[in-house]
């Protein structure tokens, strides 16, 4: 799982993402992929901040980063279920380091249950 540094922003592109983009591993697709976060995003995809991609069957996501020497493109593939996205079709959402462990893993980062109850006083 990939571990943000202290300040990182992780930014989720709502809506679908065309997931051939990179996966031949040709520098040329990783900046149409970097143009996808610079056009539809409105971000730097230099700027050493996460960005993640969902597919349209919703069981690949893609998270694009830059890590100071070059730009690193993540995928994960789940083998059953989807990624939790928001409904959105376009914009882009702001994610925790939190929600996005909770995402790689296929868990609702949106409405995640406490497996513990907090002791009420009275």
């Amino acid at each position: 799982m990939i571990t943000p540094a202290a300040g990182v922003r992780i930014w989720l592109a709502a809506g679908l993402t065309d997931m051939r983009r990179g996966f031949d591993g040709r520098l040329s697709t990783r900046r149409r992929v970097a143009a996808l976060v610079q056009q539809h995003l409105g971000q730097d995809p230099f700027s050493g901040h996460l960005f993640v991609f969902r597919g349209k069957r919703g069981h690949l996501l893609k998270i694009l980063f830059w890590d100071g020497q070059g730009l690193v493109l993540y995928a994960k593939r789940l083998e059953r279920g989807r990624f939790v996205w928001p409904q959105a079709k376009d914009g882009v959402v702001s994610l925790t380091p939190a929600q996005l462990s909770m995402l790689t893993e296929g868990i609702d980062w949106r409405m995640p249950a406490r497996t513990w109850q907090p002791e009420v006083a009275g």
